[in-house]
């Protein structure tokens, strides 16, 4: 995101209203009106059947195990720095990075979700704050004390607006886009708000600001402390350290940096891996996986799936490495194609809540899209043609990930083949499927929990 200097605030300003708006407004809805497990497997379910519900939970899961790789690279050019920074743009050494971690943090879920919390909690207070305080700090002093900058510090209106006719400087939207997927996984907790209709647009607000505040100074200050021409993708944070410490005369500092940041880095971590197989358990338990995917271990966490996600993952890592092209070409095709593979799901769950709003009109909704079925038509099909026209950009590489060894019908063939191949694995799946897989009594159960819920629900409101 640095590479796109004053442009960074349009393009932030452009993936909150595209994405985020209506995504976090329209999972808000689903989730008041369905709570509980499943998201948006339950979501899409209730819309278009068991079939789509268990292909939009399947991606939504599958594309995080594209996605860890990109954030495991970015905590192997981080560690690259503490022993020597050539290894940033080593393919052999993040292989080696994403593999030990992943597997790392996977051994220690198996612990539960306390253990996990409880880890994070610490690593962000020494591995988040305070390195996001050093850069702001830091690069403030380097850039008045006289350092040398590649942005006018008093931008122009030329240097705020980005050159939106230019295909290969849109495309960089992509990934301020990415930054805020996930952001239906907040809506869960929608329902345990007091007045949602106030609150949860409050919070999601404020989250937005907080991203896009914090999106906005970090890659204003890494653009401007780093050249665009000097940039490795997965290691321009760290760079960019490295360049006001050396300019104090602090270079020692740049291990010590490193480490918390790697400790920040990994804490993160250690929270999402449980995530997305959760959301894809409840599909599993009502048959739509074996039941070898289905076991749980004492402290109730789901190993198998772990096991297998960690196998993903560590697929995932070897086509990384074996990807044509340098450390910056990969990480875009594998980014491009996450992005691409979560569209697919997004789609899927606009069009649930517009269906929903026919289908099952009555069911209570703490939080409703105001407008009535106009309404929803207008934000969930703005949300459709955004994810649309990201999808398209998502096909082009920018000119600074250096897709130079394969052409752009190449890349844009291995983008769409790459997406409707993930698309078509759970409908293999659905396909052959066996009445034994469901896990018939904690399925009952977890029905007579839903009834309840409901139930309690319905008289409080009443």
């Amino acid at each position: 995101m640095a590479v796109t200097g004053w442009n960074t605030i349009v393009f932030n300003f452009l993936a909150v209203i595209m994405f985020l708006i209506p995504c976090a407004l329209v999972a808000a809805e689903l989730a008041t009106g369905w709570p509980g497990e499943g998201g948006v497997y339950r979501w899409v379910k209730e819309a278009f059947g068991e079939h789509w519900g268990f292909t939009a939970s399947w991606l939504q899961w599958f594309q995080m195990t594209i996605a860890f790789v990109t954030i495991l690279a970015f905590i192997a050019g981080v560690l690259a720095y503490i022993f020597d920074p050539a290894l940033a743009v080593n393919k052999l050494f993040i292989f080696m990075i994403i593999i030990l971690v992943w597997w790392s943090v996977t051994f220690v879920d198996f612990r539960g979700l306390k253990t996990s919390s409880f880890i994070s909690s610490i690593f962000l207070i020494f591995g988040v704050f305070l390195p996001i305080t050093i850069l702001i700090v830091g690069g403030a002093t380097y850039i008045t004390s006289g350092g040398p900058i590649n942005l006018t510090v008093q931008p122009t209106w030329n240097d705020l607006i980005p050159n939106l006719p230019d295909l290969r400087n849109l495309v960089l939207l992509v990934t301020f886009t990415f930054t805020y997927t996930g952001i239906e996984i907040t809506s869960a907790h929608a329902e345990d708000m007091k007045n949602v209709h106030r609150d949860y647009p409050l919070g999601v607000f404020v989250i937005g600001i907080i991203a896009a505040v914090s999106s906005i100074i970090g890659s204003l200050i890494v653009g401007m402390i780093l050249p665009v021409q000097n940039l490795v993708l997965t290691a321009g944070l760290m760079q960019t350290y490295e360049t006001i410490f050396s300019w104090f005369g602090l270079g020692w500092m740049v291990p010590v940096i490193a480490v918390l940041i790697a400790i920040g880095s990994i804490g993160k971590i250690t929270t999402w891996v449980l995530g997305p197989v959760r959301g894809l358990g409840r599909a599993a338990r009502e048959g739509l996986l074996p039941p070898i995917l289905q076991k749980h271990n004492k402290a109730g966490v789901p190993v198998s799936m772990l096991i297998l996600q960690a196998v993903f993952v560590s697929i995932w890592g070897v086509i990384f490495v074996l990807l044509p092209g340098g450390v910056n070409s990969a990480f875009w095709m594998l980014l491009a194609l996450t992005t691409t593979v979560y569209i697919v799901m997004y789609v899927l769950m606009y069009l649930a809540a517009i269906k929903l709003r026919y289908s099952q009109p009555n069911v209570k909704r703490a939080f409703k899209i105001m407008g009535g079925k106009v309404g929803m038509w207008v934000i969930s099909g703005w949300g459709i043609v955004s994810m649309l026209i990201i999808f398209v950009l998502a096909l082009f590489p920018p000119a600074q990930a250096n897709v130079e060894t394969i052409s752009l019908i190449g890349f844009e063939a291995l983008m769409i083949v790459g997406t409707i191949g993930i698309v078509l694995v759970p409908q293999l799946i659905y396909w052959k499927r066996k009445p034994s897989w469901a896990n018939k009594e904690q399925t009952k159960r977890e029905r007579e929990k839903q009834l309840s819920r409901n139930s309690g629900a319905k008289a409080k409101n009443g």
